[in-house]
């Protein structure tokens, strides 16, 4: 099976769990079981190669010039991973059928965890960084889903964002690490990077990377210091914890370890840093864990501790050490999984995990203590289980490993962790399970159906069998360690035994058991000294560093941030003129190569207007209606100086824009009172003056530099005046340039174009459902209004006009890939006519005749325009590449079919729609205020007259 289809599989699958939910629970169940069975069976079809020592891939190029490739890559390494991501989520789906009650939603339930196997499946199959790093981003999203499921819970919801905030921060400094590597390198190809161990670790950004990606794997596998999230997410449901913090989440920073093992690991930085953070998480969860009475919790602190005895051995940079951690992260999640559902049972049918209100159990329950118990003492490390094996030898690397130049800390530190691993196993089931049986536990303890019992007790069986006979494993072990070594390293000729002598690792070993019996005898005495050692509480110093972080912020936020915008306006102004200035600086100025031009009277009297009229408008500001006059002079004259300047294409544009403009801001001014209040005291206005002042100037000693400079680089006008006729099939440059060279950028614009437009739709809905409704309706017009309200010379008119204004548009449309127009100018045209019914003959009138809401005219013209660019997929041609041709029908002469054109249209489209719809927001409101209006054109003011047509009249008094 494709690596795609196993990868998309989970993803897919997630759409069915909501779907069936209402088949009922087993349904819902089944599907996901179904799909989890096809990813799974998928996989085992690569595991011929995989045995064979292939590295099976799939590879789609996306963006190969930026390094965006979806690559996959199954090797050793990777097949591990994902089988036990699917192999062990098979038996949760079936666990958690029977766990979760009947008020919990299945479906929500089901389709969260899809979601997350299919992301964790995509993490151990990625062979390009970026692709890595969505599918890491993508594991902390349904995790926090997953943990905060019973969302009545507040430990649940807490649990949830701390493992959100803290994996998430180390996911963003893993970017950094990815990203470095990636440059280094000079491929996001994760094989790539692999295969160029001396050059990465050679560069001196080597550490800053090292650094990164290590707090990206410590974070998500809660390695100290970021050992606590993981003990508050045990409020998630138990097949929840069972999944992700035994075998699947807390295990991809082991992999992502693992993984970049042959690149990152030899070095000092690696094993001192690596091997001390291991050593001290396993020592410190182990203590923790003996202590725990939420048995859940106590189980969360052991997974801690030996998530630390997995990173230990990896830290050590020895291929003894690779095989011994390969070896553990499989009899890991096999015994802990099968514990975290045995805690779950016991709660189940209990009510409380709480070790001390239990004991006894093994009477009541003699299923669920068959299965924990091996299971234990598979974690406590006794022989002929398989944590026996992969505990000694870690303890064996542990006494070949020298840290800090002590040949005994890793050692020592190793036999702590083990003795108190021991601990705690042996606690969980004497607490648990033996003693006499209690009268006052919450519920009366029994077995439950297999439907419970039987997913740990699969687990269970290779946590015998690979105790007893070693050599079946061994090879698949040897074969996933290779991977990891990737040739860096010879394989060590290490064999995984029961039995390797009277050697040192034996008597830790012993001893740790042993050791773990007496602190257990003692457990009261020791449990008493605990309680009164003070101590930090990790929650506690989370909570008080993320209120701090909150009040720093919201300080920072309300001193920077406090709502003025001429004080933003300021500050980017002037960090924009010190930028300025200091590339001005230090940069060189060559003499002027140009004369300065003679002016003429047109030109100098056309200046003249436009700076009156600028300088009438900052005096004059506060009187809005005369400032829009004075803005569509500055509007007016600034096409005029498009049209002396040879930009036909601009000035229309221009032009179009400042009547559609007007009209809209002309609406809106009938809800503002007709002068702006004053605001601002003298000493701001000196001072927003000076900036303005200084940004002018600045303006024009740029504009005048460059005048009379010839550039030093050939511009980039040229390349389009050489290649817009035979690039883009057109002589209008501008054109080509908006629907071709640079079609993205108009793409995005008329995207934005169209969510302004709906942004103005949806606050008219609001304002007309709320308080300013009632405004509106007893709202007293100031003035007396004209008794014609839509006078019959205009509205004859405007019927004239239109059709005109209509093939004016086509014309213009038409014309724009070779002459001066386009769809942006043919849409604002057309735009102006449509405008020009509603002046005429009012909003009702006019409404009642549009026959497409003009939301469907701005998505019928950003999809036409995404279909343009999506069509050139299909001749191997990057998004909205154009092409064109020409063709002859008699008795025509030659002309020109573009794409282009149909883009172009996509924009008509998008501005016609954008431009009526704020059109007619406005227009919504000044109905609902003039509510007189006459549904009928030239209509007579009943005010001015008491005769009233026999037509029928909407919204006044007979």
């Amino acid at each position: 099976m494709s690596l795609f289809f196993i990868v998309l599989l989970p993803f897919l699958g997630a759409l069915l769990p909501g779907v069936m939910n209402s088949a009922g629970r087993a349904a819902c169940a089944g599907v996901t079981f179904t799909v989890t069975l096809l990813a799974f069976v998928g996989l085992l079809t690569n595991l011929p190669a995989v045995l064979a020592g292939e590295v099976v891939t799939a590879r789609v190029a996306w963006m190969p010039e930026l390094g965006l490739n979806v690559t996959l890559m199954l090797d050793g390494l990777g097949f591990f991973f994902a089988m036990l991501i699917l192999g062990i989520g098979l038996l949760i789906i079936a666990y958690a059928r029977r766990y979760l009650s009947r008020d919990d939603n299945m479906g929500e339930f089901f389709t969260y965890l899809l979601l997350f196997q299919g992301a964790m499946v995509g993490i151990v199959l990625s062979d390009n960084i970026l692709l890595l790093l969505v599918f890491w981003e993508l594991t902390s999203l349904s995790s926090f889903l997953l943990i905060g499921y019973w969302k009545h819970l507040p430990e649940g919801r807490q649990g949830a964002r701390m493992a959100l905030a803290v994996t998430g921060m180390g996911g963003l400094a893993m970017i950094g690490g990815m990203l470095i590597l990636g440059q280094i390198v000079g491929s996001y190809d994760l094989s790539d990077i692999l295969d160029n161990r001396d050059l990465i670790q050679a560069d001196p950004l080597y550490i800053p990377a090292l650094l990164l990606i290590l707090l990206g794997c410590f974070t998500k596998s809660a390695q100290f210091p970021f050992h606590f999230w993981l003990p508050h997410a045990m409020a998630a449901p138990t097949p929840v914890s069972a999944y992700l913090h035994s075998a699947t989440m807390v295990k991809a920073g082991i992999f992502l370890m693992a993984r970049m093992w042959p690149v990152l690991s030899g070095t000092e930085a690696w094993f001192a840093i690596v091997t001390s953070a291991g050593a001290l998480t396993m020592v410190i969860g182990a203590v923790i864990a003996l202590f725990k009475h939420d048995l859940k919790g106590l189980l969360a602190f052991s997974t801690v501790s030996h998530l630390g005895l997995i990173t230990m051995l990896l830290g050590t940079g020895t291929p003894f050490g690779a095989m011994a951690a390969v070896f553990h992260i499989l009899n890991h999640a096999t015994f802990k999984a099968a514990l975290f559902m045995s805690a779950g049972i016991i709660d189940h049918e209990a009510h409380t995990r709480d070790i001390r209100r239990l004991g006894g159990l093994r009477r009541l329950m003699p299923v669920t203590f068959v299965i924990a118990s091996v299971a234990a003492l598979s974690m406590a490390g006794i022989p002929l289980l398989n944590g026996f094996l992969s505990k000694e030898m870690m303890l064996e690397e542990a006494l070949h490993t020298n840290l800090f130049g002590y040949a005994w800390l890793v050692a020592g530190m190793a036999m702590v962790g083990s003795l108190f691993s021991a601990a705690y196993s042996f606690r969980l089931i004497g607490h648990v399970f033996l003693g006499p049986v209690r009268d006052d536990y919450p519920a009366k303890p029994h077995d439950p159906g297999a439907g419970l019992w039987l997913p740990p007790a699969l687990l269970i069986v290779p946590v015998v069998v690979i105790g007893v006979a070693p050599f079946l494993v061994e090879p698949f072990v040897r074969l996933v360690t290779s991977a990891v070594l990737r040739g860096t390293a010879e394989m060590t000729t290490a064999h995984i035994k029961i039995w390797h002598g009277l050697v040192p690792a034996l008597y830790m070993s012993i001893a740790a058991v042993l050791g773990g019996l007496l602190l257990l005898w003692l457990y009261r005495h020791v449990l008493r000294g605990w309680d009164a050692l003070p101590r930090p509480e990790a929650k506690d110093i989370f909570d008080g560093v993320v209120g701090g972080s909150a009040r720093l912020s919201e300080r920072l936020i309300h001193g920077l941030h406090n709502g003025a915008f001429t004080r933003y306006a300021m500050v980017g102004l002037l960090a924009i003129f010190a930028a300025g200035y200091h590339a001005w600086a230090s940069g060189s100025t060559g003499a002027p190569t140009r004369e300065v031009q003679a002016a003429g009277p047109v030109p100098v009297a056309g200046w003249t207007m436009l700076v009156a009229a600028v300088l009438a408008l900052v005096v004059m500001h506060r009187n809005r209606f005369l400032s829009l006059i004075l803005i569509g002079i500055v509007g007016l004259m600034v096409s005029i100086s498009f049209v002396y300047l040879s930009a036909p294409d601009l000035a229309m544009t221009q032009f179009t824009v400042e009547v559609v403009t007007i009209i809209l801001l002309l609406l809106a001014l009938n809800f503002l009172p007709n002068r702006t209040p004053v605001e601002s005291t003298v000493l701001r206005r000196v001072r927003d003056g000076g900036v303005a002042l200084i940004g002018g100037l600045a303006a024009f000693a740029l504009s005048w530099h460059y005048l009379l400079r010839d550039a030093v680089a050939t511009p980039i006008s040229e390349f389009h005046l050489a290649n817009s006729y035979k690039g883009g099939g057109g002589t209008n440059v501008v054109n080509v340039i908006l629907v071709d060279f640079r079609g993205f950028d108009t793409y995005g614009e008329i995207i934005v174009l169209g969510i302004a437009a709906l942004l103005i739709f949806a606050l008219t809905e609001s304002l007309l459902a709320g308080p300013v409704r009632r405004r509106l309706l007893n709202r007293a017009p100031s003035q007396r209004r004209a008794g014609d309200m839509h006078p019959m010379m205009m509205v004859i008119l405007t019927r004239v006009i239109m059709p005109i204004v209509l093939l004016v548009g086509f014309y213009i449309f038409l014309r724009g890939h070779n002459e001066p127009g386009g769809g942006f100018i043919a849409g604002l045209v057309v735009s102006i006519g449509v405008v020009m019914q509603y002046m005429a003959s009012g909003f009702a009138w006019t409404s009642s005749r549009v026959r497409y809401p003009y939301h469907g005219v701005i998505g019928a013209g950003v999809l036409v325009a995404g279909f343009t660019g999506i069509g050139s997929w299909f001749v191997g041609k990057p998004f909205l590449t154009s092409d064109f041709t020409y063709v002859r029908i008699p008795p025509f002469d030659k002309f020109e079919l573009a794409t282009a054109a149909l883009f172009d249209l996509g924009v008509f489209l998008a501005v016609v729609g954008a431009v009526m719809l704020s059109l007619e927001s406005f227009s919504r409101l000044a109905r609902r205020a003039n509510s007189e209006e006459s549904e009928y054109p030239m209509d007579i003011d009943p005010s001015r007259e008491r005769i009233v047509p026999d037509a029928p009249r909407t919204g006044q008094e007979g």
